[in-house]
């Protein structure tokens, strides 16, 4: 299988952390992505190692037993350990503060911690088998004080630092899920909910296991994923995953179901919004994508994986020790290997080998295993770093090879198109707002992001379109047939067509002689008035004469003044076009010799310049009987510049009449 093949990959710069051992013990903190490694219960070293740091933490600590959990707060300022049941200990890791270390206990009577969660910079949830304890914890003053505390019988606990939501799982089967949720000082009480077990359960003892659920934030919501493995009965068509979505107010409700079609062991990751299912057993991994439309049966959706099972690209260990040392070739590294734990949201460790690492979705690979162009669009659109992906579709539907069908062009265009949009109405909506002055009164005001998926005009223009008009091989019919697919659909969307797309649809028709098409494309507006374009029009005169009163009833309709006319086409240099519109309204005889004589001079053009040289000598003539400049036109240095070119004799000698 080649690499274009696989979707999924392990980031290349993994963070590397010493092996699992029996004196080196690895802890994970999912808050802060950080991987801890204990040695000897910390007195012989505790390194603290994030994907973002590449500065470990270092420090040393009294062995005082077994370390069961390990958390830095956030912004590293508190170290908070787990040794007991009972308590947890505190140092200061603030600068200049007191490094003794202090202790809290539970509050509830004969309750056993299970594990903590910091969710501030000081502030840290015990959850025990009896309920949980909010604290505060006050550095300087080396002690705690509790916020909030509430009893419930806990079996084992979850939480979601994206969210800020600790789930508990409580009743003696363990499915009945309540949310807790920290903001700022406070603790909320979620709504409780039921997990659907796939069979009445035999016995009361604990039926629901932390393995099966994940929590994670897809498109900006907070779901909890079951993985409900189904009761083998023969009508069993495998394991699926079921999402319910944890709104911040209101109930839970059950949304999604994806179907795995398969049964053994799984483990979840969600990367750029996609749930990512390993399959261990067949080591190949699926994705899902809950935006993509899937069978809606009246309460939830359900979706299928995207593409067919692929495995994750095979990965290599580099070598350790320095570069020039290092002589052995790297080692590939076992995929799905048993010793692999997943953690929210695309964590992977392997504790035996010592390394954590980020999974991510390879978009390129995804292009040439999903066929249907409408669908990829829907998938690309979604993703984070999609836009070069995106226009190397497009390029790659217009080619010789696997050139797309008009129809499918259309819709990958208008599901852009929508997109774009989309954005544009936003960052209109926030003008108009910030011109009203709310941006003052209304703290919710927030300039529109432009994602990738915001493919412009001028995308498409320099990728795709413009090089696609420059392929001789293609047919010009199909060429035109597609710059007008695009111009429509900016049409539908009501956005503002640019002018450099309609300069590329006049220039391929002239380029195949096709005038006829765009005297009608003009005539009827298909190409909208632009200046520009009205330009380009003047400039075609010497292929296709009507063009020159075609481009001047656009600027009449434009209402454009004359003298801007004039100007505009002097800029382009179109200097015989601008004193053939003049001549047009019977202005030449007031016109500036110089304005002109400039223009056709910075063209380089002799045989241009002495025309218009010429011309204004006869007008000289026709006006005062001399065909001399005036020292008023000041036109001394450009009388000097033809006589040198074209020597005294081809100045024009007076005549007498």
């Amino acid at each position: 299988m080649g690499d274009e093949d696989y979707y999924l990959e392990l980031c290349e710069r993994p963070v590397h952390f010493e092996k699992a051992n029996p004196v080196n013990c690895v802890f994970f903190d999912e808050a802060n992505k950080q991987v801890f490694a204990v040695r000897s219960g910390g007195a012989t070293g505790v390194v603290v190692k994030g994907p973002d740091d590449r500065n470990p933490i270092s420090f040393r600590m009294e062995d005082k037993g077994e370390v069961k959990c390990i958390k830095f707060s956030l912004e590293n300022k508190i170290l908070a350990v787990q040794r007991t049941s009972k308590t947890v200990d505190f140092s200061n890791f603030i600068p200049d503060s007191s490094q003794l270390e202090y202790t809290q206990e539970c509050k509830t009577k004969n309750a056993n911690i299970l594990g903590f969660c910091w969710t501030s910079s000081t502030e840290i949830v015990f959850i025990t088998d009896q309920g949980i304890e909010f604290y505060q914890v006050l550095p300087e003053k080396r002690n705690l004080k509790l916020l909030k505390s509430q009893n419930i019988n806990v079996n084992w606990y979850m939480y979601c630092p994206e969210g800020s939501v600790i789930l508990l799982s409580t009743t003696v089967l363990g499915n009945v899920l309540q949310p807790f949720y920290f903001r700022a000082g406070t603790m909320s009480k979620l709504p409780k909910f039921e997990i659907e077990l796939p069979a009445a359960p035999k016995s009361t003892k604990l039926s629901l296991s932390e393995r099966d659920i994940a929590m994670a934030t897809i498109y900006g919501q907070l779901y909890v994923l079951f993985l409900r493995h189904h009761s083998r009965t023969s009508n069993s068509t495998g394991a699926e995953v079921v999402l319910y979505h944890l709104p911040r107010e209101g109930a839970c409700k059950k949304m999604h179901i994806l179907k795995l079609n398969r049964t053994g062991k799984f483990a979840l990751n969600v990367v750029d919004n996609l749930v990512v299912v390993h399959h261990q057993d067949t080591e190949t991994s699926v994705i899902f994508d809950i935006r993509l439309r899937g069978e809606f049966d009246g309460s939830v959706t359900l979706h299928h994986p995207v593409l067919p099972a692929r495995s994750i690209q095979p990965y290599q260990i580099p070598a350790a020790g320095p570069a020039p040392v290092t002589s052995q070739s790297p080692v590939p590294c076992k995929l799905y290997s048993s010793s692999w734990i997943v953690f929210q949201p695309d964590i992977i460790i392997s504790a035996s080998q010592g390394y954590l690492w980020n999974l991510q979705v390879k978009l390129q690979p995804i292009v040439n295993l999903l066929p249907d162009k409408g669908r990829l669009m829907d998938f690309l659109l979604q993703r984070k770093e999609c836009k070069m992906v995106i226009l190397s579709v497009c390029s790659q539907m217009l080619t010789e090879s696997d050139r797309a069908t008009l129809p499918v062009i259309a819709t990958v265009f208008d599901k852009l198109n929508q997109e774009y949009k989309k954005y544009l109405d936003a960052e209109q909506s926030y003008t108009m707002a910030v011109e009203a002055g709310q941006s003052r009164s209304g703290p919710l005001l927030r300039r529109p992001v432009r994602t990738q998926a915001v493919v412009d005009q001028s995308d498409m223009y320099t990728h795709v379109l413009s090089v696609f008009t420059e392929k001789k091989e293609t047919p010009h019919k199909f060429v035109i047939a597609v710059l007008m697919e695009y111009i429509r659909s900016l049409n539908q969307f009501q956005i503002t067509v640019q002018h450099y797309l309609h300069e590329l649809v006049i220039r391929t028709l002239v380029q195949h002689n096709l005038f006829y098409t765009l005297h009608q494309f003009l005539q009827y507006h298909v190409l909208s008035d632009a200046k520009p374009l009205a330009c380009l029009l003047l400039s075609l005169e010497s292929f296709y004469p009507p063009a020159h009163q075609l481009s001047l009833d656009m600027l009449k309709r434009l209402s454009t003044a004359n003298d801007e006319i004039v100007e505009v086409l002097l800029s382009k240099h179109q200097v015989l076009a601008a004193l053939r519109f003049i001549r047009g309204i019977g202005g030449h005889d007031n016109i500036s010799a110089r304005k002109f004589l400039d223009a056709a001079k910075q063209t380089e053009d002799h045989m241009l310049f002495y025309t218009i040289f010429r011309f204004f000598e006869q007008r000289n003539q026709r006006l005062r009987g001399n065909p001399s400049f005036t020292p008023g036109e000041h036109c001394e240095e450009h009388v000097a510049f033809f006589k040198q070119v074209f020597g005294d004799q081809a100045l024009m000698r007076p005549t007498a009449f």
